[in-house]
Protein backbone atom coordinates (compact mmCIF):
# COMPACT_ATOMS: atom_id res chain seq x y z
CA UNK A 1 0.00 0.00 0.00
CA UNK A 2 1.61 3.25 -1.11
CA UNK A 3 1.52 6.32 1.09
CA UNK A 4 -0.35 9.21 -0.46
CA UNK A 5 0.40 12.71 0.78
CA UNK A 6 -2.75 14.22 -0.67
CA UNK A 7 -5.22 13.19 2.07
CA UNK A 8 -2.68 13.84 4.84
CA UNK A 9 -1.73 17.23 3.45
CA UNK A 10 -5.38 18.15 2.97
CA UNK A 11 -6.15 17.17 6.57
CA UNK A 12 -3.23 19.15 8.00
CA UNK A 13 -4.03 22.15 5.82
CA UNK A 14 -7.74 22.08 6.62
CA UNK A 15 -7.34 21.64 10.36
CA UNK A 16 -4.48 24.15 10.38
CA UNK A 17 -6.48 26.87 8.65
CA UNK A 18 -9.54 26.12 10.79
CA UNK A 19 -7.55 26.33 14.01
CA UNK A 20 -5.45 29.31 12.90
CA UNK A 21 -8.57 31.41 12.46
CA UNK A 22 -9.66 30.74 16.04
CA UNK A 23 -6.16 31.11 17.50
CA UNK A 24 -5.62 34.45 15.76
CA UNK A 25 -8.91 35.71 17.16
CA UNK A 26 -7.96 34.49 20.64
CA UNK A 27 -4.61 36.30 20.46
CA UNK A 28 -6.22 39.48 19.12
CA UNK A 29 -8.91 39.46 21.78
CA UNK A 30 -6.41 38.81 24.56
CA UNK A 31 -4.19 41.69 23.48
CA UNK A 32 -7.17 44.02 23.23
CA UNK A 33 -8.39 42.93 26.67
CA UNK A 34 -5.33 44.48 28.30
CA UNK A 35 -6.30 47.92 29.51
CA UNK A 36 -5.33 50.79 27.23
CA UNK A 37 -3.67 52.53 30.16
CA UNK A 38 -1.01 49.82 30.30
CA UNK A 39 0.32 50.83 26.89
CA UNK A 40 0.03 54.49 27.73
CA UNK A 41 1.97 53.96 30.97
CA UNK A 42 4.70 52.00 29.19
CA UNK A 43 5.01 54.61 26.47
CA UNK A 44 5.09 57.44 29.03
CA UNK A 45 8.03 55.69 30.70
CA UNK A 46 9.87 55.95 27.39
CA UNK A 47 9.50 52.40 26.12
CA UNK A 48 9.26 52.07 22.34
CA UNK A 49 6.11 50.42 21.00
CA UNK A 50 7.74 47.03 20.35
CA UNK A 51 9.34 46.85 23.78
CA UNK A 52 6.10 47.96 25.44
CA UNK A 53 4.28 45.17 23.64
CA UNK A 54 6.94 42.59 24.51
CA UNK A 55 7.51 43.58 28.15
CA UNK A 56 4.12 44.92 29.28
CA UNK A 57 1.19 43.95 27.07
CA UNK A 58 2.05 40.44 25.84
CA UNK A 59 2.81 38.92 29.27
CA UNK A 60 -0.60 40.07 30.51
CA UNK A 61 -2.31 38.94 27.31
CA UNK A 62 -0.58 35.55 27.44
CA UNK A 63 -2.04 34.77 30.86
CA UNK A 64 -5.48 35.72 29.59
CA UNK A 65 -5.24 33.62 26.44
CA UNK A 66 -4.20 30.35 28.12
CA UNK A 67 -7.76 29.14 28.91
CA UNK A 68 -9.06 29.96 25.43
CA UNK A 69 -6.02 28.41 23.73
CA UNK A 70 -6.48 25.33 25.87
CA UNK A 71 -10.10 25.05 24.77
CA UNK A 72 -9.06 25.43 21.15
CA UNK A 73 -6.37 22.77 21.50
CA UNK A 74 -8.87 20.34 23.04
CA UNK A 75 -11.35 21.13 20.25
CA UNK A 76 -8.59 20.44 17.71
CA UNK A 77 -7.94 17.04 19.30
CA UNK A 78 -11.63 16.20 19.02
CA UNK A 79 -11.92 17.61 15.50
CA UNK A 80 -9.05 15.42 14.37
CA UNK A 81 -11.61 12.60 14.20
CA UNK A 82 -12.94 14.35 11.10
CA UNK A 83 -9.83 13.38 9.14
CA UNK A 84 -11.15 9.83 9.00
CA UNK A 85 -13.46 11.17 6.28
CA UNK A 86 -10.32 11.63 4.17
CA UNK A 87 -9.34 7.98 4.73
CA UNK A 88 -6.51 8.90 7.07
CA UNK A 89 -5.96 6.27 9.73
CA UNK A 90 -6.77 8.08 12.95
CA UNK A 91 -8.28 6.57 16.08
CA UNK A 92 -11.84 6.67 14.74
CA UNK A 93 -10.87 5.18 11.40
CA UNK A 94 -8.94 2.35 13.04
CA UNK A 95 -11.87 1.73 15.36
CA UNK A 96 -14.26 1.45 12.43
CA UNK A 97 -11.92 -1.07 10.79
CA UNK A 98 -11.92 -3.15 13.97
CA UNK A 99 -15.72 -2.98 14.16
CA UNK A 100 -16.06 -4.18 10.57
CA UNK A 101 -14.09 -7.30 11.46
CA UNK A 102 -15.25 -8.04 15.01
CA UNK A 103 -18.79 -6.57 15.04
CA UNK A 104 -18.16 -5.35 18.59
CA UNK A 105 -19.07 -1.70 18.20
CA UNK A 106 -19.85 -0.90 21.84
CA UNK A 107 -16.48 -2.05 23.14
CA UNK A 108 -14.55 -0.33 20.37
CA UNK A 109 -16.40 2.97 20.72
CA UNK A 110 -15.90 2.84 24.50
CA UNK A 111 -12.17 2.30 23.97
CA UNK A 112 -12.07 5.24 21.54
CA UNK A 113 -13.94 7.38 24.08
CA UNK A 114 -11.41 6.45 26.76
CA UNK A 115 -8.53 7.40 24.42
CA UNK A 116 -10.06 10.81 23.72
CA UNK A 117 -10.83 11.24 27.43
CA UNK A 118 -7.20 10.56 28.30
CA UNK A 119 -5.96 12.98 25.62
CA UNK A 120 -8.28 15.80 26.64
CA UNK A 121 -7.90 15.10 30.37
CA UNK A 122 -4.13 15.23 30.16
CA UNK A 123 -4.27 18.44 28.16
CA UNK A 124 -6.68 19.99 30.64
CA UNK A 125 -4.46 19.02 33.57
CA UNK A 126 -1.35 20.50 31.93
CA UNK A 127 -3.17 23.74 31.11
CA UNK A 128 -4.64 24.01 34.62
CA UNK A 129 -1.18 23.61 36.17
CA UNK A 130 0.27 26.17 33.78
CA UNK A 131 -2.44 28.65 34.78
CA UNK A 132 -1.79 28.01 38.48
CA UNK A 133 1.95 28.53 38.00
CA UNK A 134 1.41 31.83 36.23
CA UNK A 135 -1.06 33.01 38.86
CA UNK A 136 1.26 31.99 41.70
CA UNK A 137 4.06 33.81 39.90
CA UNK A 138 2.07 37.01 40.23
CA UNK A 139 1.61 37.68 36.54
CA UNK A 140 -2.17 37.96 36.70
Amino acid sequence: MAFSCLPTCAAFFGLGIYSAAYVSEIVRGSIQSVEKGQMEAARSLGLPYRMAMRKVILPQAFVRMIPALGNEFIALIKNSALVSLLTIADVMHEGEKIISVSYRSLEVYLAIAVIYLILTGTTTLILRRTEQMLRADGRV
